[in-house]
């Protein structure tokens, strides 16, 4: 099932510490996941960034958000209370809690910037109000927009630069991960082919305790099969178990289906990808600004 958003979590994580006592924050989303019968490969999936469940992240801004209309408390670390408050707002049998909800409660309006209600004009409410995502849902979903216009317009760069353009970007990449040694080294052992494409042995570490055969074409078609097949037997050639395919455009079904049934290891490289990493390891791309996250360090907090 699609996982719900915070909002419609926010009454599950009141109810489940209506007894008053003092419930660790595990507890609630174990409950809550049950009581909504989400599988651990539901509760397991991540934000764009991978650090958090989206699970997780939705419980646990509910949770703030209660805690912001004095709802409910944080008596110590990783632990939660109902308020006075909350049992009083639990006692009127609301069929739901959401952020017009809790506009009723001073403290939440200062949570949300605004010193008194007589400042809710609808003109004035913010993205993160209106959206039924997390303030760091909305935020991760902005970078990864950002990141995919970004990719776009790096492939439409690569796919109208020179042939020897290409050649230098795919050596840059390889250097940036880590193959080849040096880019010196790494530069004369990838040449190229005469067919739009580059041909080379690589290392695989700097100490060339392994080889990998490179294969890189700046195509608009499909690669298929038959190019797939004709690169895996120039691997035995140069005593290669190991190879990379690149292209600036995509791969048939045929040929990613035939790479998972060979002995010989071959990973494939399509246009999206190979813009990724260039983002990834600052190929072809440059700093424009910066925005740090930042939480409170519970650990300093100890006494």
């Amino acid at each position: 099932m699609t996982i719900p958003d915070y909002q419609t979590f926010m009454l599950p994580v009141l109810l489940s510490v209506k007894d008053g006592k003092e419930h660790h924050v595990q507890e609630i989303y174990n409950q809550i996941a049950s009581s909504f019968n989400l599988s651990e490969d539901e509760r397991n999936q991540k934000l764009p960034s991978g650090v958090q469940s989206t699970f997780d992240n939705r419980v646990g801004w509910a949770k703030t958000y209660l805690k912001k209309a004095g709802l409910v408390s944080t008596p110590s670390r990783g632990k939660v209370r109902i308020t006075d408050r909350g049992l009083s707002v639990l006692k009127q049998n609301p069929s739901k809690i959401d952020q017009n909800f809790l506009k009723q409660f001073p403290e939440f309006l200062e949570f949300q910037g605004f010193k008194s209600e007589n400042q809710l004009k609808y003109n004035e409410v913010t993205v993160f109000q209106e959206s039924n995502l997390t303030p760091q849902e909305i935020l991760e979903n902005s970078y990864q927009d950002l990141r995919n216009k970004l990719a776009h317009e790096l492939l439409t760069q690569v796919m109208n630069s020179s042939p020897e353009f290409f050649e230098r970007l795919v050596v840059d990449l390889l250097v940036a991960m880590g193959y080849g040694g040096s880019r010196s080294e790494a530069g004369e052992r990838v040449g190229k082919s005469g067919d739009d494409g580059i041909d080379g042995i690589i290392k695989e570490d700097k100490l060339g305790l392994d080889i990998v055969n490179i294969q890189a074409k700046r195509w608009q078609n499909t690669v298929g099969r038959p190019e797939i097949q004709a690169f895996v037997g120039s691997l035995a050639g140069n005593r290669a178990r190991k190879g990379v395919f690149i292209t600036t455009s995509r791969f048939s079904r045929d040929a990613i289906e035939y790479v998972q049934r060979i002995e010989q290891k071959v990973v494939l490289i399509d246009g999206e990808t190979l813009t990724q990493m260039m983002i990834d390891h600052n190929v072809g791309v440059s700093e424009e600004s910066r925005y740090i996250v930042k939480k409170i360090d519970s650990d300093y907090f100890e006494e």
